[in-house]
């Protein structure tokens, strides 16, 4: 068999499965199409099926182009890495930070910027615990808002989150959460633009990512890819609010920094390619290769990367990617310096440097992340290199 036929069967097997309705990927070597594979449906009730241009939610996969943004106003000397957030956004002034048992304390001081790109800054995702509920409060209101016709702008929501109190003093501890949010707020403090209009304007025009943004014209929704969940024994549609996005037929008023691009597979395959060329895509300078370096490089010390998912085994954590730096801790065959990240919905991104190969893989069922057949899928392509 041949390597699209193995891959292709990897993907069928899991759309008989029901682990998704539809699935697509792409490796490329050296910026160059390997394979591309494709099995099932954009949406199952009128059969239209998956296709190499259809359109998927990246939701978490937003994070590195969110951290690539912030490295051209690092570069620019626009941004500060060791700077408070708070001077970009008044919201986190005064920062606090709430115990397990819920008592409310000063903390050390607010994040830095540096710790939003590592996931250090103690902001979290909405959560049973007291600071995840308080986190939780923010996406309430701001659902009933979207849910109305409106929404909190991006800096807006952002400072509202920044009112809230922290998990832990910034840089003590790692916990996934809203940084990359935060971030995109702040590249629109520092730049001047809206964060829509930065990324347009600084990645994804010059990348030629035409079907990449926070939401789908009427002309593209077409091949917006139906979200379907998984139940006993089937699949049903999935759709609603979560993370203050979820509708995509109109511009946000909140441009989420880590949750909100759709894009394609062709489109982020530019991306991944000019990060894996240093920095250049089509012999143009998109970032420096200092930027690559320190984006792609392991950040954390150990006592923090003890708080690390266990799913990540192998992997530091580097500037809202994950980091490969001991190869035989992970789930997968890899080498060191892998590096991307996935999405809620089961997008995946990774760049094998040492190998030139990128790896995506698309489709969109809610709590996926790194996915079975994805882990398949890799595996079976390691084999064959």
């Amino acid at each position: 068999m041949t390597l699209k036929e193995k891959l292709t069967a990897c993907l069928d097997q899991a759309i008989r499965n029901k682990e998704a309705a539809g699935i697509n990927l792409l490796v490329l070597k050296d910026g160059k199409p390997l394979c591309y594979a494709e099995s099932g449906y954009a949406d199952i009730a009128s059969g239209h099926k998956i296709r190499r241009d259809s359109i998927f939610r990246l939701y978490s996969q937003s994070k590195p182009i969110t951290a690539a943004a912030a490295m051209i106003l690092v570069e620019r000397g626009q941004l500060d890495l060791m700077a408070g957030v708070d001077q970009y956004l008044p919201g986190f002034r005064g920062a606090k930070i709430v115990t397990p048992d819920g008592e409310v304390r000063p903390a050390a001081r607010a994040p830095w910027v540096l710790e939003l790109l590592r996931m250090t800054s103690g902001l979290c995702y909405p959560d049973a615990d007291p600071a995840g509920q308080y986190a939780a409060r923010v996406f309430e209101k701001n659902h009933e808002q979207i849910l109305a016709g409106g929404g909190m702008g991006t800096v807006e929501f952002c400072n509202e989150l920044g009112k809230q109190p922290l998990a832990f003093n910034p840089g003590t501890h790692w916990r996934y959460g809203t940084s990359a949010d935060v971030l995109g707020a702040v590249i629109e403090v520092a730049s001047g633009k809206s964060f829509r209009r930065f990324l347009k304007d600084e990645l994804l025009d010059p990348l030629g990512m035409a079907d990449t943004d926070f939401f789908v014209p009427a002309e593209k929704q077409d091949r917006l890819v139906t979200c379907y969940r998984r139940i006993p024994g089937d699949l049903e549609p999935f759709g609603g609010l979560h993370l203050a996005v979820g509708i995509y037929d109109r511009q946000p008023a909140f441009e989420s920094g880590g949750a909100g691009l759709v894009s394609t597979l062709d489109d982020y395959a530019a991306f991944g390619t000019m990060l894996l060329q240093g920095g250049k895509y089509h012999g143009e300078r998109i970032l420096s290769e200092a930027s690559v370096r320190f984006m792609s490089a392991p950040h954390l010390r150990e006592d923090v990367r003890r708080d690390v998912w266990d799913g990540l085994g192998g992997y530091n954590y580097g500037c809202l990617m994950r980091v490969c730096d001991m190869p035989g801790g992970c789930g997968v065959f890899t080498e060191k310096g892998e590096y991307g990240w996935d999405g809620w919905l089961g997008t995946y991104f990774a760049n094998l440097p040492e190998s030139g190969i990128t790896f995506l893989l698309n489709q969109n069922e809610p709590d996926t992340g790194t996915a079975a057949v994805t882990r398949k899928c890799r595996n079976i392509l390691a084999a064959e290199l």
